[in-house]
């Protein structure tokens, strides 16, 4: 008989949701399974903090850790975080980079090393409710004009608090003829900083001002728990909201309206798996991670569990379409053309709950001079420079 192996514990941080806990915590449990002597603790923090939570203090206390791909440039500086090159196999990265959801694994890699894996894949998308457009005899809108249609009829909903409303500013600069960040003075040019800016000021201006306290969660909520509004042209998309059971009304997902005639890139979000420096079972923690981001898992066991998978394989299987009234299927096209947001070391004080987020919501809320709301913006940027490329 073997001898018995000495008990293991990792602890882990994730962000409070369904679809941040349950199906890294069912990985955790099948693992203790296979490895009676290993256990897996997954703790919560909420999604406020999963934003600005210092990851050095994170590292301090937890093994493993649900990160913001922003971070990577602050573990490439810091070295708060392992090296996945060094200790997961070639070939298993090797993978994870052919089987991305648009830029996903990629968002994880700076340095040319490779800080997180694409655990959970996700981006702005569209959502509505079918029963309610069509009580309302109208359809999803298609183009930036119709959503301003839709909004004045008073039946359109956006999170606005100043993270999203940093990250939909970016969409809007993504369009042709943008330079968003191309040197290290201003975000973008004043052009189109100012015309963004006014676009977004306008459809909010059609909105519940409650819109400026609300989150992707706390939007689709609304959505499905009311009958007040119908759509919501980009918040960052949650597939459970599209399942069987799980809210009172089921959501319908898809790509983005079109403006001034092209598509447009929302910025990708999604969740990144991490490794502490100062986790003292790295051979663990690397099998855990092969199991809970590799293929079979994220396309079985991951999505059953509510979660939302960063690996391709998995948007792409017909019983996940089936479950989600083919949410992946239909918003992987946005998810393929996401923004990669910067990642060098001060971009996440850049886009915090202070950062540049905060004048666009000033001003979309209470108006005022665009330019000025554009230079405090270039401002902040040059400031979060401060510490210098890693």
């Amino acid at each position: 008989m073997p001898a018995a192996k000495n008990p293991i514990v990792l602890n882990g941080i994730t962000w409070d949701h369904t679809r941040g806990l349950i199906p890294i915590a069912a990985a955790a449990q099948r693992y203790h399974e296979l490895n009676p002597h290993v256990t897996i603790h997954w703790h919560l923090r909420t999604l406020q903090e999963f934003a600005d939570q210092s990851l050095d203090e994170l590292t301090a206390k937890y093994d493993l850790l649900v990160i913001d791909h922003p971070w990577a440039g602050h573990a490439a500086k810091t070295g708060v975080l392992v090296g996945l090159d060094t200790i997961l196999p070639l070939e298993f990265l090797a993978d994870q980079a052919e089987h991305t959801v648009g830029p996903s694994h990629e968002s994880y890699r700076y340095n040319d090393q490779q800080w997180g894996l694409a655990l959970d894949a996700a981006t702005p998308v569209a959502s509505w409710r079918p029963d309610l457009l069509e009580a309302h005899d109208t359809e999803a809108p298609k183009t930036w004009d119709d959503l301003l249609a839709l909004a004045k009829k008073k039946l359109v909903v956006m999170p606005g608090i100043a993270q999203d409303t940093l990250m939909n500013f970016y969409m809007l600069c993504t369009l042709p003829g943008n330079d968003l960040f191309a040197s290290k003075e201003i975000v973008v040019n004043e052009e189109m900083g100012l015309w963004a800016l006014e676009t977004l000021r306008e459809l909010a201006s059609y909105q519940d001002p409650a819109i400026f306290e609300m989150n992707p969660i706390h939007v689709y909520e609304k959505l499905v728990n009311t009958d007040d509004v119908a759509y919501c042209p980009f918040a960052y998309g949650y597939s459970n909201y599209s399942r069987r059971g799980y809210s009172r009304k089921p959501l319908k997902f898809g790509d983005i309206v079109t403006c001034k005639g092209s598509p447009m890139s929302t910025t990708l979000g999604g969740t990144g798996l991490a490794v502490s420096s100062k986790c003292q079972h790295l051979d663990v923690a690397a099998e855990y991670a092969q199991l809970a981001v590799g293929s079979e898992y994220q396309r079985t066991q991951y999505v059953e569990n509510g979660g939302q998978p960063g690996h391709r394989k998995a948007w792409l299987d017909e019983e996940n379409n089936r479950r989600t009234m083919d949410y992946f299927k239909d918003t992987l096209p946005c998810l393929d053309r996401a923004y990669l947001r910067p990642r060098y070391p001060g971009s996440l004080a850049f886009q915090d709950r202070d950062g540049g987020g905060v004048p666009i919501r000033e001003f979309m809320m209470n108006g005022g001079d665009a330019k000025a709301t554009l230079d405090k913006l270039n401002q902040m940027y040059r400031d979060s420079q401060e510490g210098g490329e890693a």
